[in-house]
């Protein structure tokens, strides 16, 4: 295991090489399991090598997603939807991601453009077509729906090794958690933090992106290598993160540290305004949200649990928690139900 350090801090993000995962032998496979437990119970996030993604893939989708972000922002609110529905675009300054933890601050600066599974990969009558709404595609750009599929397909396997290395990890089958993702409301959220002028003047605590946590098991995150990314460590400091060459950062949503009981933590993190040299620069990113599926009840695991360290949540759906995250990011409804994790941020130091 290799260690990404951050200038100025001790603070370190493990690397983690997932090559051997698949295909490879049962020690090469055990030897993973135990290096991602160790950075899911201390930090949280890791960096990933060997998930397998070819340059060529990340090349188009970077061009792709440009194209699209440089369209006049009238042009990129057509592709808008309602607060309630997690697809299509957000302009800037329409959400607060640290409202999702039932904290009030100032708007966001970033903009997205949010993607969900396609419903017609699980045909049912049963299925919510507010949880599976198609994405529309902007059709003023020359590649996005093919590069932005492509990506979200490789995000999605790269999650899917995830979770069953997660699996391990817990001393779990190896497919277990593969029965509560049959048809998971996995979401890919491509951001961008180009701020309209390098010197502008931000409202007091204004962040690209608010303090949160993830909502569901495993996001998998692309991100420029550029200022910005910060984590929230266990004595409430907050610290830099870059992606090392060719790395993804994988960090863990809610679902994972309700069903450990917090043995492993869903770390606070937030995108502060990108600088260089004290100027604003652009930013880039694309977290794929692997959830779960909406009616799978988040409850303590039985090896999580004991006497005289009981359940610290009470259980709860898929659908239910991330409706209420989304009430408070982007409905701006304060969320009650995350007090836990609300008070791991109260106090914290930059």
């Amino acid at each position: 295991m290799a260690f990404a350090r951050n200038a100025g801090t001790d603070f370190q993000v493990p690397i983690i090489d997932i090559s051997t995962f698949t295909g490879g032998a049962d020690i090469d496979r055990q030897s993973i399991a135990r290096q991602v437990d160790l950075a899911a119970s201390t930090v949280g996030f890791m960096q990933v090598v060997g998930h397998g993604i070819q340059p060529k893939v990340l090349d188009r989708f970077t061009a792709a997603t440009d194209e699209f972000f440089a369209l006049p922002e009238s042009t990129k609110r057509k592709y808008s939807t309602p607060p309630h529905i997690n697809r299509g675009y957000t302009p800037p300054r329409a959400e607060a991601l640290a409202n999702s933890l039932g904290i009030i601050t100032a708007a966001d600066l970033f903009e997205a453009f949010n993607i969900g599974v396609d419903p017609a990969d699980h045909a049912s009558p049963d299925l919510d077509p507010v949880d599976y709404a198609p994405t529309i595609f902007p059709s003023e750009t020359t590649d996005f729906e093919s590069a932005v599929t492509a990506w979200f397909g490789e995000a999605r396997r790269v999650a899917h090794t995830m979770a069953d290395i997660f699996a391990l990890a817990l001393h779990l089958p190896i497919d277990y958690f593969r029965q509560f993702t049959t048809h998971s409301l996995d979401v890919l959220r491509i951001n961008n933090y180009q701020l309209p002028h390098p010197d502008v003047t931000l409202e007091s605590e204004q962040m690209g992106m608010g303090a949160h946590t993830d909502y569901g098991i495993v996001t998998v995150l692309w991100a420029d290598q550029v200022p910005g990314l910060e984590i929230l460590d266990s004595q409430r400091v907050w610290h830099p993160v870059q992606p090392a060459d060719g790395a993804l950062l994988v960090n863990l949503g809610d679902a994972l540290a309700r069903w450990t009981n917090d043995r492993w933590i869903s770390t606070m993190h937030r995108v502060a305004p990108p600088r260089v040299d004290g100027r604003l620069v652009p930013r880039r990113s694309a977290a794929f949200f692997h959830d779960g599926n909406p009616e799978t009840v988040i409850a303590c695991l039985p090896g999580c649990t004991g006497p005289g360290n009981p359940p610290r949540y009470e259980p709860v759906t898929v659908k239910e928690h991330i409706t209420a995250k989304l009430r408070g990011s982007r409905g701006r409804e304060p969320n009650p139900h995350a007090i836990r994790e609300a008070a791991r941020l109260t106090g914290s130091t930059s």
